[in-house]
């Protein structure tokens, strides 16, 4: 997220008028950060805001007037708010009750998102939510003000609008963990972790809590609660400012409760609410102690350097329905009987049923892909596609002449296509460079993907580029070997899974939300082993899901993977009991060396390569006939790849220039 993009707030009227009404503070502020540096080793005050106030009551003369801060210390942001002394007092309201309000350096860390109101009549305020779900009273903001300290964070932070509410704005809390998935995929821009802030305050370098500001009872005390580290959440230290700040939300529930009802509860309480009421509603008892799925004969063997070995789980009383063996691939032949004259499909269940259980032999892909990713509807004929082919091809022309003919002096001035451009040649250089298709230097396949994937940013400017995406097209591309047919397949597979790539993750975590559920009713044990080692965020499947296993397994498994995926025969989010049939078969592994987070996402990590496709179908496919209705209710409505997503504000706001 680069700088350009935060301070850009000269049409902003709150900032303009703070400018004018507050410089006074922003004087203060710069005197502040030396004296501050001074007395709190490093930590510096990036914003600064007075007569920030909070309406504990309906009456106006019990409103509390403080100063909000944002404080920088090393790379960790944190929120403050201390009420001014002196305020006039009354019965209703003592000066105990008023000091509870303080917010004593939260770190961002703790916050789960943002929320900005502007009402019609009277001030702006935001709302603030805690990764715990509490959330703090409103902050009104009498000066303006609301965008300069959303603009601040997220220059210091990593803040998105949430696709959902455009006034709701997400703190990233995917965190290190996240971090480091994405770093060994190299998909830094899936979900931008650039500026983001520590998850942890080494204690030699949490901030002086002796010295403090005490001319207008302000103070930034040593930062000891409620950050996370590595996934986990660390042993609290007793806060009581912190203790102080729940009990006044407790004690004054309507205001709490009105903040916590106008927040839109993002990602996984959005869905919690409705499936699992659902799902404890159809659960049975089978499904509660689910029978475990013993390992086939034909488990992978792995090397030494990664000594994992597949369980041999043991077979419940209860019957199970077993996934039935894999079958050689589809060929040319068998490919005939399923075409009328005219080279229509007669019997398309029974095609994707096939196609399910054996995959495509290579040299039918070319002609087969197309109707997987429904690019050629099943029904046309030989005449009908090459029509859609010649048509297509000529409107692909004139998209990727509309990025071909923007001059130099041109791009100067368009700085979204220079990131685009710049990105995607950084990225396709790298893409399955080990392949003979894509080896050597001004290798033309590889301009091609650059090429699709510029286009194509053209095409969906919304979502635009980002990386992961040339994972996903180049077996498209080596596939169908025609520039125009790769792009429109590539079309038809980001219909499905461009939500994976929406900047507030929500596409994402709608799928590790539904991974959740499903493990908790296929693997009981599995699951409160996770829970009890804070891994239900499932962040370790992270990679699987964004690129549907394209670094996991080898590049002919993955192709056979996907087009078994596209089949949609039994599912189509078949990929999720696939990420359940891994786990589950290297469950004893993970409970018995007690892996925490950390090391599950190493382990995880270290099966690439070595997953046995065949088995792991024959699981996936067991699991899903076992889940049944209970399996399909834990699964939220859209979640990626459903089709068809036809909706204008899908990728609204990706690009979030302005907050």
């Amino acid at each position: 997220m680069h700088e350009t993009e935060v301070n850009d707030l000269s049409d902003d009227a709150d900032y303009a008028a703070s400018m004018q009404q507050g410089s006074s503070s922003f004087a203060r502020s710069d005197s502040g950060r030396r004296s501050s540096s001074g007395e709190t080793d490093g930590a510096e005050i990036v914003y600064l805001k007075d007569n920030v106030t909070i309406h504990p009551t309906q009456f106006a003369s019990e409103r509390i007037r403080g100063r909000l801060k944002l404080i920088k210390q090393g790379t960790a942001l944190f929120m403050t708010w201390i009420p001014y002394k002196g305020q006039n007092s009354n019965a209703r309201l003592t000066e105990k009750d008023k000091n509870l309000y303080t917010i004593r350096a939260v770190p961002f860390s703790d916050i789960k998102s943002i929320r900005r109101h502007n009402p019609t009549i009277g001030w702006q305020y935001i709302i603030v939510v805690l990764t715990s779900g509490l959330a703090f009273p409103p902050l009104y903001f009498y000066n303006g003000g609301v965008r300069e300290f959303l603009a601040t964070v997220k220059q210091q932070s990593f803040l998105v609008r949430s696709a959902e509410d455009a006034n709701v704005f997400v703190v990233n809390d995917f965190q290190d963990p996240l971090q480091r998935t994405l770093s060994s995929l190299e998909l830094p821009r899936a979900v931008s972790v650039l500026n983001s802030p520590s998850t942890s305050v080494a204690s030699n370098e949490s901030p002086a809590s002796g010295n403090q500001e005490k001319t207008d009872g302000s103070a930034f005390d040593s930062i000891s609660s409620g950050v996370r580290q590595n996934g986990r959440q660390r042993q609290k230290t007793n806060d009581p400012a912190r203790d102080l700040s729940i009990q006044v939300l407790e004690k004054f529930s309507l205001v709490t409760r009105f903040a916590r009802e106008t927040t839109s509860q993002l990602f996984r309480e959005a869905h919690m609410d409705g499936y699992v009421a659902n799902e404890r509603r159809k659960q049975d008892q089978s499904l509660v102690d689910y029978p475990q799925i013993p390992a086939s004969n034909d488990s992978p063997k792995v090397p030494d350097e990664v000594p994992v070995v597949s369980d041999s789980l043991e077979l419940d009383k209860l019957s199970l329905v077993w996934g039935k063996p894999r079958q050689p691939p589809l060929g040319p032949e068998e490919w005939a009987t399923f075409l009328d004259s005219e080279g229509r499909v007669m019997d398309e269940k029974a095609l994707k049923k096939r196609i399910f259980y054996g995959g495509v032999e290579h040299s039918l892909r070319k002609e087969l892909w197309p109707c997987l990713l429904e690019y050629h509807a099943y029904d046309s004929t030989y005449a009908e596609r090459e029509y859609l082919v010649s048509v297509k091809k000529l409107e692909y022309e004139t998209l990727k002449n509309q990025w071909q003919s923007i001059s130099p002096a041109q791009a100067r001035k368009f700085t979204k296509f220079r990131e685009r451009k710049g990105l995607i040649e950084k990225d396709v250089v790298r893409t399955d460079r080990s392949l003979p298709f894509y080896d050597g230097d001004d290798n033309p396949n590889v301009n091609l993907l650059h090429d699709i994937l510029l286009t194509y940013s053209f095409y969906n400017f919304d979502l635009g580029y980002c990386q992961g995406m040339s994972d996903l097209l180049s077996p498209i591309l080596f596939v169908m070997k025609d520039e125009s047919e790769s792009f429109w397949c590539f079309v038809s597979l980001m219909d499905r899974l461009g939500p994976n790539f929406n900047r507030d993750q929500n596409g994402m975590h709608s799928q590790l939300f539904a991974l959740s559920k499903l493990v908790e009713i296929l693997d009981s044990p599995l699951h409160n082993y996770f829970n009890q080692n804070d891994c239900l965020n499932y962040f370790f499947c992270f990679r699987w899901i964004l690129i549907q296993f394209k670094r996991e397994l080898e590049y002919e498994k993955t192709m056979r993977l996907w087009e078994v995926l596209w089949t949609h025969y039994l599912s189509e989010h078949l990929h999720l009991y696939v990420c359940v049939a891994i786990l589950k078969r290297y469950r004893s592994k993970i409970m018995g060396e007690q892996m925490d987070f950390d090391t599950l996402l190493k382990f995880i990590n270290e099966l690439s390569g070595h997953i046995d496709l065949d088995a792991i179908l024959r699981d996936a496919e067991a699991l899903c006939l076992c889940a049944g209705e209970n399996g399909a209710a834990c699964i939220p409505p859209g979640t990626p790849p459903s089709l068809p997503v036809e909706e204008a504000s899908m990728y609204a706001q990706q690009d979030d220039d302005i907050l």
